[in-house]
């Protein structure tokens, strides 16, 4: 029953992801044509609500399909299983969540 709900979980945010990172892509593509420097981005992003609710999803949803797909291979790789594979998956959520959370504030909250 796990492993179902894994497999759902990792389908569901990989098809959240999609319009994130369309969004992502086109927004840089425009930023770039448009001549905008990472500081005059930055200008733009920090203290905005906007984009820090979008990249906080964005990340929310990468941190959710990051660690299935960490578990699945270290499963496959190691053997290992059970409370360990859990514990180490739940680890690696906790840790992209973490580190992408870091960005999403450095990105949009005002220094």
């Amino acid at each position: 029953m796990l492993n179902i709900r894994l497999y759902l979980a990792q389908r569901i945010s990989a098809m959240i992801m999609v319009p994130f990172v369309i969004t992502h892509i086109a927004v840089m593509i425009y930023a770039i044509q448009g001549g905008l420097s990472a500081a005059e981005i930055l200008d733009r992003t920090q203290g905005s609500v906007f984009w820090f609710l979008f990249y906080g999803m964005f990340v929310a949803a990468v941190s959710v399909h990051a660690a299935i797909g960490v578990r699945v291979i270290v499963s496959e790789t190691t053997g290992l299983r059970g409370s360990a594979l859990s514990l180490l998956s739940g680890a690696s959520f906790l840790l992209f969540l973490f580190l992408g959370a870091r960005a999403v504030m450095a990105v949009t909250v005002s220094a």
